[in-house]
């Protein structure tokens, strides 16, 4: 049982850890429903919602540094928009953190089927495809607004936010498709050290589970971030729509 409970985990983390490369999120928009659900198809206990969400916090940190590192040489990394949001969502992701050790499972819940309807309703929005970088612009304070906004939800589930930030700077800030894979992963990655923290303080960390999804985490990311590299945007974008739209329908499904 130990073994499949293994097994088991590390493929979640895998699945979800190669999707966050790919497309720039921070994967606990599989993972957190993955997590929820499918340990008991096998056998296995499952886990509470606080479990989860500090599994996926303290995930999200590896994977999201893994996708950094894969990134670091391509220029897609913006360090102005990574500062203005990053300092932001690290505020709110503390915020969240901390408050959500006072939140009933069917809260946390109901703030994660939010954050993705929200995402999903994004990514359905038309947006024409930016090709140029070089000339890059964009509000700075609604960027540091939003993703306060943004790190506070996140906290709560530990998933970091980078599955409603790639919507928000792909339709609302107006930034490249691949310049917004490489820039939210890097803030996600910040987003996460204030998750993680408080997460850790809270104890809601199950340890061993964590640590099998972090052997997966930094194994499957660069990989994804690999084949993102080679796929068309509009491929890209489709990919993360359809993702977090199925989540989202899931997690409403079981809320209601």
């Amino acid at each position: 049982m130990a073994f499949t409970f293994a097994v088991v985990i590390f493929c979640i983390g895998f699945v979800g850890s190669f999707v966050s490369g790919m497309v720039g999120i921070g994967g606990s928009i599989i993972k957190y429903p993955m997590l929820l659900y499918l340990p008991p198809l096998f056998g296995l206990a499952s886990f509470t919602a606080h479990e989860v969400s500090g599994i996926s916090a303290i995930q999200v940190f590896f994977s999201s540094l893994a996708g950094i590192w894969s990134y670091r040489k391509d220029g897609y990394l913006n360090k102005t928009l990574i500062l203005y949001m990053g300092v932001s969502i690290l505020a709110g992701s503390l915020l969240g953190s901390f408050g959500s050790n006072y939140f009933s499972e069917e809260a946390i819940n109901f703030v994660y089927g939010l954050l993705a309807i929200i995402a999903a309703l994004l990514m359905f929005i038309p947006t024409k495809e930016i090709d140029d970088i070089s000339t890059l612009t964009f509000n700075k304070w609604l960027a540091a607004s939003l993703a306060f906004i943004v790190g506070i939800g996140s906290g709560i589930v530990g998933a970091a936010g980078g599955f409603l930030l790639v919507p928000i700077l792909l339709v609302i800030l107006k930034i490249p498709t691949r310049v917004t894979i490489a820039t939210s992963l890097a803030v996600t990655f910040i987003s996460s050290i204030g998750g993680t923290f408080g997460k850790i303080i809270t104890n809601q960390i199950d340890y061993w589970s964590a640590f099998i999804m972090i052997i997966a985490s930094i194994t499957a990311t660069p990989l994804g971030a690999k084949v993102g590299k080679k796929m068309d945007t509009k491929v890209l974008k489709m990919i993360l729509a359809v993702l977090i739209t199925a989540a989202a329908i899931k997690t409403w499904i079981d809320i209601l």
